[in-house]
């Protein structure tokens, strides 16, 4: 697992953002568990495949909405700082793996 950078407590997540996913998340999960219920009651695997599908798209737009924050957020204050390389290269490690899991 790669490391990630010291986050400074100033520099994180624009509150809106992180309540976003937050809220997101939630609904994945719930998702989720309506899935595992659609599967115990023997639905279709045509309707299984649709829902996990949508899951899927609900991770990958919560990943970008990660990504755009963290960009506004916390990149762009290292490179304030003078550590734009070192953040830079944990940044291409991240999208390298999210990439890799699409």
């Amino acid at each position: 697992m790669a490391k990630t950078l010291p986050v400074l407590k100033e520099i994180y997540l624009d509150p809106a953002v992180e309540q976003d996913l937050q809220n997101r998340l939630s609904r994945i999960e719930g998702h989720v568990r309506g899935i595992k219920r659609m599967l115990g009651e023997h639905a279709s695997c045509e309707d299984l495949l649709i829902q996990l599908s949508a899951v899927r798209a609900a991770i990958n737009k919560a990943t970008v909405r990660l990504l755009e924050n963290h960009l506004e957020t916390c990149v762009a204050e290292c490179i304030r700082a003078g550590k734009g390389e070192k953040a830079l290269k944990h940044l291409k490690g991240a999208l390298t793996q999210v990439v890799k899991n699409l």
